[in-house]
Parts: structure tokens; sequence; C-alpha cells
């Protein structure tokens, strides 16, 4: 089947004169066209072309609906309205007034297009490219970078109401596939069983009566599973998606005793990085951070924070709600290696720091990683007495470590942590710490010596300057910066709904963590072209009225 031929993005003149007359200052939608040109162009989107059914619409048209939705926080149904009935989005995606637009429809079909031809990331790197030919955006400058959380699109529901609704959605998922099967093969008694959603308040109270529900769903799914993998049983119905994420929550939740299903106990459940916790959004995990918990994702945002430039997001990455900030930074700079928008600076918090990365950051890409590294964990740190790693001197040639008492240590060990991490494993004699006259300012141990660990010595040495350079005010007046970050969280939650997944599944939901960056993008450099200044860090009155206080004019008056 032969392609449709690429679109004609010129405006047609009835259009352009129509939309110059209803807005003769212009408007934010016909200047981003104005500026900026054809965006997304059907030659560099071939693959998003639908291959079957009616003719496809514009897939470059279709990418321009997606971003101008979510600059006006639209839904499908809004979206498609707007194509057939508002002038300005005529003449940005230059079509006829008189062109009927399409069924709403055809925007969730084409996401899933995207998705399946892994072009998701082009949306936002075609803005950036854009933006690099025009002189707003380049790389050696400073960059930073923070995460928020994502609430998945799924109501939050406790073990028992997950096993039951994936019991359920499977249920529901092989009677749409083969109703016919389905009224043959199923016992009746499940229609009653699993014909109403599980929600908590309707299911028993007493655990005994809970656990003996839990068990009868876990049997009922057990019994699903072999009669779907029964060699009789058709085999299209085996890659039915809901039946393998039936497997895979009935493996994490149950276990077998002589052939006995067994609900597990808490303590015998996977970690929380690969629990399951609902079947409609099998990628959505439960976090924590500090005091917030949730069920998705996160999302972390990188953007420019240069003065002479706008800020623009650069990069954009959706993970599990579990998934550390310091696992992406890695990520961060390679994907901006690659698009040429490398930093000078990258400023990030604690999270996005440790040892080997700011050694990395510097090797690889010659960027300094800007943040508050962790302090020093041991007691002696802690409660700011005693020797801690800082008062031992370090002989890397030698492979030695001096103690503050001027012993030397008695063993040197390279190995690795139990993250996979090189460390060095360093012991001191045991008759010279028995003798130590200050022993208990270094070790609270009454029969073993002193040890410690060392990072190689690149880290070492790099994680020991970092902590000393961050208390400096050199590092505070250079990191302040950073706080600019939190404005482009708070931007996106107010105009895009950043916090909340409009779809399920991680990447629908980073789909929509790019459209939201590229109209952020998009809004921000209209407000650069107006010349409006870019908003300042607010402070509450009551910090307003102190430094007006404190301010020379003030003191004077």
């Amino acid at each position: 089947m032969s392609l449709p031929k690429s679109s004609d993005w010129t405006i047609p003149e009835e259009t352009a004169r129509v939309a110059r007359a209803a807005f003769p200052k212009g408007c934010p939608v016909m200047r981003v066209r104005d500026e900026l040109g054809v965006l997304y162009d059907d030659q560099d989107c071939a693959a998003l072309f639908a291959t079957r059914g009616q003719p496809a619409e514009s897939p470059g048209r279709l990418l321009l609906v997606l971003v101008l939705q979510f600059m006006d926080g639209l839904t499908d149904r809004q979206a498609a309205d707007a194509v057939r009935g508002r002038i300005d989005w005529k003449y940005a995606l230059g079509l006829a007034l008189t062109d009927p637009g399409f069924d709403y429809s055809v925007l969730s079909e084409f996401r899933t297009r995207m998705i399946t031809a892994d072009a998701v990331d082009q949306v936002l790197d075609r803005v950036l490219i854009r933006c690099q030919e025009r002189g707003v955006l380049r790389g050696r400058g400073k960059q930073r970078t923070d995460s928020t959380h994502v609430l998945a699109a799924i109501r939050t529901v406790n073990r028992l109401e997950c096993v039951g609704e994936a019991m359920a959605y499977t249920l529901h998922s092989l009677l749409q596939v083969a109703p016919a099967w389905g009224r043959a093969t199923l016992p009746a008694d499940w229609l009653v069983r699993y014909g109403t959603r599980f929600d908590d308040f309707r299911l028993p109270k007493e655990p005994r009566t809970r656990q003996a529900l839990a068990e009868t769903i876990g049997v009922d799914g057990i019994t699903l599973l072999h009669t779907l993998f029964a060699p009789e049983t058709p085999a299209h119905l085996r890659v039915v998606p809901a039946v393998d994420v039936l497997r895979r929550i009935w493996l994490q939740q149950y276990g077998t005793d002589n052939g006995t299903v067994r609900w597990r106990q808490e303590a015998d459940l996977p970690p929380t990085a690969l629990l399951i916790v609902s079947p409609y959004d099998p990628d959505a995990r439960f976090g924590i951070k500090r005091d917030i918990r949730w069920t998705g994702y996160k999302v972390h945002l990188t953007e420019t924070c240069d003065a002479e430039t706008p800020n623009l997001i650069t990069h954009v990455a959706t993970t599990p709600a579990t998934t550390a900030d310091v696992a992406v930074t890695a990520t961060i700079h390679r994907h901006l290696a690659e698009r040429d928008l490398v930093p000078r600076e990258h400023l990030v918090d604690t999270g996005y720091v440790d040892a080997e990365l700011i050694v990395t950051s510097r090797a690889a890409h010659q960027m300094e990683l800007l943040g508050p590294v962790l302090p020093d964990t041991s007691w002696q740190a802690r409660a700011g007495q005693g020797f801690d790693l800082a008062c031992f001197h370090v002989d890397w040639e030698a492979q030695q470590v001096t103690c503050p008492q001027g012993r030397q240590s008695r063993s040197w060990r390279p190995g690795h942590d139990p993250n996979g991490q090189a460390i060095v494993h360093v012991w001191f004699d045991q008759a010279d710490c028995a003798a130590c006259a200050v022993r208990p300012q270094c070790t609270k141990a009454e029969t073993r010596p002193r040890t410690m660990k060392l990072r190689p010595q690149v880290q070492h040495e790099a994680l020991q300057a970092a902590r000393q350079h961050q208390t400096t005010e050199a590092f505070k007046s250079r990191y302040a910066q950073r706080a600019g970050v939190e404005g482009t969280i708070a931007q996106g939650v107010r105009r895009c709904d950043l916090r909340q997944a409009r779809y399920r599944g991680l990447a629908k939901t980073h789909l929509q963590h790019v459209l939201t960056a590229v109209a952020m993008n998009l809004m921000r450099l209209l407000a650069w072209w107006e010349e409006r200044p870019k908003a300042q860090t607010r402070h509450s009155r009551f910090t307003a009225v102190l430094q007006a206080a404190a301010s020379p004019t003030m003191a004077q008056t």
C-alpha cells in the first residue's frame, strides 16, 4: 500500500486573510507558525502514516495538533473541535476554512502509532533543532534538572482488590476476544464473583474471611491459566495482554505448597520496584519520597538557565516511581550529548549526584555536575567529634592509610559493595588500635580494629573536594540558580496537569510529558519574542518586608 502524499503546509490565502482580520495583533498559535514555520514535516514522519483503513491524516499536522492541545489544555474532543472551528488553528495547520477536520478518536490511534514507531522523543527534538537554528538554544551553558511525582490514571487498590480486579480484567478481555469460547468454558459462578467492581468496602473485614477470599481468587486464577494453556484452547487467547498481566500478578501474590495455592505474606512479596499494583497499569509503581506517597511515575525535566536566552526544556525522562534520581543522570547526559546540547554546568539536587557521576561527567562531557553530595554518614561525622574519614591520610601509591595518631593500616584489599561499585577495604592492626589512647574517638568496636571503605582514588578525591566545596559561599552562590527549576515544575502542573497521567502505561505517560515540555517551550518562546521578563523567585510578604528594611534606600528613609 502506498503512503498518502505529503501535506501542503502553505497557508491558504483566504485562511490567512480572515485570520489577520480576526487577530490584527496576532495570537500565540499564529505567532508560533510565523516564527518557527513548519515544525513537523510529513517527510520526517513517514513511519507515522497509518497503513490500514481509510487514507491517513497528515502525521505532521496531527503532531502539531497534539502540541497545540497541550498548550491550551484541551481534551481530544476539544482539540478536534478546535481544528474544525478555530481560525488560528487552521492558520497554524495550513488548512482551508472549510476543512472538516477529523474525528477525535484519530488522536488516540495516532498516539499509539507514535509509541509503536518509537517516535516520541522526536517531537521535542524537532523543536530543539529549530531553536538551535534560530540561535535561542545552544550547548555549553548552564542547565538544571529536577523531578516530581506523577499519579497514574488508575485508582489505588490494596492487594485483595488488585487480584480481584486482575481476574475481572482478564475475563472481560477474553470475552471481548472470544465470547463464544467464554460462555462455553468459564464457570457460571465467576460471573457473580467478578461481575462487580472489587471495592474494599464491599469485601469482608474479618482477616480469616479475607484470607479465604484471597485463596479462592488464587485458585480461580490458577484454573483460568491452566485452561488457557491447555492444548485444546485457541492459541490466540494466550497472547491477550491481560493474560500475561494476570500471570505476573499471580507469581507475585501467590505461592504453592504441595499443590495448594498460598496467599503470600507481606514479607514474601517481591521488591516494590517489581510489584504490580494494578492490572490496568502494570508499569505503575508505589513510590515514597519524603512525606509524599503515590502510585505512578516520576518525571525528570532538564532545562537551560542562561540569562541571555529563554529557559527551554532540553530533556524529559519518565520513570517508575521507584527509580532513584541518580539512575537517570547518566541517561540525561548521554541524550544531551547526542543533541549537541551538553552544558558546561549541570545544576542538580543531591538525588542526582554521586562520586562516580562527578568523575564521568567531567571526563566524558567536560561538564561540571554541581550539586550537594551526601555527607559522610559515619557516626563520627554525624556527631561532629572523633575521627571521621577526612581525618585520615590516604597514600594511594603505597596503598596505605595513616590515622591521626600516625599508625599505618595493615591491610588494603580492593573489592565491591553490594551494589557492584568498586571499593577498597582497609583494616588497621588490632594491636595498634587496642593500645591507642584515643580509641573511643575512632571506633566503637570493642574487639576489632578500625576499618573503612574507600572509593577508587579519582572518585574519593572528587567526593572529598565536593564536600569541602559545598560548604563555601562560592558554591552557594552558584547553586542558587537551580531553584528556578521548581518554577518550571509549577508551570507544568498549572498549565498541563503535569502530576496527573492522562493515559495508562509508562510509554504513553512519557508521551504526555514530552508534549507538555514542547508546549511549555513554545509558551516560553512566545514570552521571549514579546520581551516579557523572566519570572523571579517569589518570596513571602514577610521576607519582602525584611529585605526592603535591610536595603540602603530603606535605611536612609
